[in-house]
């Protein structure tokens, strides 16, 4: 894993500037080339403060009445296209626009044209397409970070471990939307990546994985010495077949024998550090996590969501978190190392997770379907009853959250405040976001 791994790439983001040849509005002197430099100038300036995010490629300025071919071609490649358009008259130019399928967004400042009202009516009929109406190009950054996501989830690779043979067609509308590619490794090459992991180094890790720990509660020492040499496995498999995210069927396979130790520290390890871990063979919650880490940088954490509509509360439990929910650069949270609580068996984190903060709560529940709503975390809760990292939430309301409950059971939380921009990548990508509450 490295900073050649294709899903870190910048997005490539090609430009277009629309204009007539002989402007009308917004003025007749116009010179359309000066002004054209002048944004290439300042987008080149957003580009550089903003490394790693986007590549600008193109800037051809196209009039009414050239032949769209050429341009068109040129396109080939492109994560997104900006289209700024310079004058008004400027038809032909969006017949060129309607045959791209590329994700476009207009970035068009005050007295330009009317090319806002193209772009609305391909909102309102689902083209891939948002806009920006502002003089302030710093009203383009989180766009830019909306462009990288579309290039990560087009460059990543998912592995799911799950017992039986793979239908893979039950993955091809994810890939046909999003280009995420998916396979399907044994639970046979897990255990033997993990046979593979050098004992010694492995116990290392472990001690230093100990040292950092509040304490110790039920696991052993071979437990957690198996359970730190599993993430060392996992990160040879990710590494081997060149993909960024693993979710198993963890649950049947250590039951099964399958699987040598819970994956859940191997999953906090992997979601700390940029990667994805996510339990139960759960595609969907692992593509949710794909969308909003790469766009917010923060890890997620997957949850099995309880109401208490008597305080308009969402608890949130679950025997895998990542530490660093704030940010992948952020100070970790405090962990303290405990069994899987359904069968006090294997090695799992309970992490004090930070509260008075925003978070967003989200699934994919299809290829076209975000579920979303926000809330604020109140609480951490220590109780036997329930997963080992657990937190209280209030939302808007708790009932109609519950009465509507859809997707399946997992909830993916961000720590954030995420639904406007997942509205807006929505549009862009092609699905349709509801807000559960």
């Amino acid at each position: 894993m490295g900073e050649s791994d294709p899903w870190d790439g910048p997005a490539v983001v090609h430009k277009v500037f629309l204009a007539a040849p002989k402007p009308t509005w917004p003025y007749p002197a116009l010179d359309v080339k000066q002004e054209a430099a002048g944004i290439n100038a300042r987008l080149a300036d957003l580009e550089a403060k903003h490394p790693g995010l986007v590549r600008f490629t193109g800037g051809r300025i196209l009039y009414t009445g050239d032949d769209p071919g050429p341009w068109i071609r040129s396109t080939a490649g492109a994560d997104a296209i900006l289209v700024m358009d310079l004058t008004s008259n400027t038809p032909s130019q969006f017949e060129a626009l309607e045959k791209i399928d590329t994700p476009m967004v207009l970035f068009q400042r005050p007295l330009t044209g009317w090319a806002f009202m193209r772009f609305a009516s391909y909102i309102q009929r689902g083209k891939r397409a948002d806009m920006i109406n502002s003089s302030q190009y710093g009203d383009l950054v989180p766009h830019l970070h909306m462009f990288r996501t579309i290039h990560h989830l087009a460059n990543s690779k998912v592995l799911v471990v799950r017992p039986g043979s793979p239908d893979a067609s039950s993955f091809q509308a994810w890939t046909e939307q999003f280009g995420t590619q998916v396979e399907f490794p044994t639970f046979q090459e897990l255990q033997e990546a993990f046979r593979q992991v050098s004992p010694k180094l492995a116990g290392e890790a472990a001690q230093e994985f100990t040292k950092a720990a509040l304490k110790v509660v039920e696991p052993k020492p071979p437990d957690i010495v198996d359970s730190v040499r599993f993430h060392l496995a996992s990160l040879e498999v990710l590494r081997r077949r060149r993909a960024n995210a693993l979710t198993i069927d963890c649950l049947g396979g250590f039951r099964r024998n399958e699987l040598p130790a819970y994956p859940c520290v191997a999953f906090s390890k992997l979601n700390d550090a940029g990667l994805y871990g996510v339990c139960e063979a759960d595609f969907q919650s692992t593509m949710t996590q794909l969308l909003l880490t790469s766009y917010s940088g923060k890890p997620g954490f997957v949850s099995d969501p309880t109401f208490d509509t008597s305080r308009n509360e969402v608890i949130h439990a679950h025997c895998v978190s990542a530490t660093r929910l704030m940010g992948l650069q952020s100070a970790p949270s405090p962990y303290v190392i405990r069994t899987h609580m359904e069968d006090e068996k294997g090695v799992s984190l309970q992490v004090e997770l930070p509260v008075r903060e925003t978070i967003t709560c989200g699934k994919f529940a299809s290829p076209k379907t975000f579920l979303v709503s926000e809330g604020e975390v109140i609480a951490n809760l220590d109780d036997r009853r329930g997963c080992r990292t657990k937190i209280v939430t209030r939302v808007a309301d708790a009932r109609k959250m519950a009465e509507g409950f859809t997707g399946g059971l997992h909830r993916v939380l961000f720590y954030g405040s995420y639904s406007g921009a997942i509205e807006r990548m929505g549009r862009l990508m092609g699905f349709k976001t509801v807000r559960e509450c």
